[in-house]
């Protein structure tokens, strides 16, 4: 994409990566995609270009072939954003980690791994964070079932006859991703 070349860094990496970097812009964002292989390499070109400010990396997934990981940096003297992203596939997904490039990816990377289940190689301790111990699944998946919504109404009636105060009935349908045999006392 011609116009990138302006934000600062951006021509830089183009030249490193070529067309093994997608550079596309969407509403003012810079988006830059690599392959998993060239992910650590991308965030040092993007460091040394600049970018210093590690904001955030989070999980995507896109069934049914994986994953995409982004993280955002910012350059504080141009103020300009970058959003860095790459895939995994859902059979292995598997990343090195970028604690060695961001530090503040460390946390980061531990939820991604905690709610999506990529694994971030060289990671210096990989462990959950935020869910009770023994959870089992990947909340943050899309095949992931929300069994309390199965268990427990939702308290946030939109349609007629969901909150059981006069409005007349419709069938009951279960909530998207559960099971047709779950909640039933057949």
């Amino acid at each position: 994409m011609s116009g990138d070349a302006g934000l600062p860094g951006v021509a830089a990496i183009q030249e490193r990566y070529g067309t093994r970097a997608q550079v596309s812009e969407s509403f003012g964002e810079i988006t830059v995609d690599v392959q998993a292989g060239d992910w650590i390499g991308l965030l040092e070109s993007a460091r040394s270009a600049g970018y210093e400010f590690f904001d955030w990396l989070t999980g995507v997934d896109d069934p049914p072939d994986g994953f995409s990981v982004v993280a955002h940096v910012f350059d504080p003297r141009s103020r300009g954003h970058l959003l860095l992203r790459t895939r995994v596939p859902r059979e292995d997904p598997r990343l090195p980690s970028a604690v060695g490039v961001f530090r503040g990816a460390d946390w980061h990377e531990r939820e991604t791994f905690e709610m999506f289940g990529v694994i971030f190689e060289g990671h210096p301790n990989l462990v959950p964070l935020l869910l009770p111990d023994g959870f089992e699944g990947f909340p943050l998946r899309k095949d992931f079932v929300l069994a309390a919504r199965v268990a427990k109404a939702w308290p946030g009636a939109k349609e007629p006859g969901e909150s059981d105060h006069g409005s007349p009935s419709r069938r009951k349908t279960l909530p998207p991703g559960v099971p047709a045999d779950w909640g039933r006392d057949d």
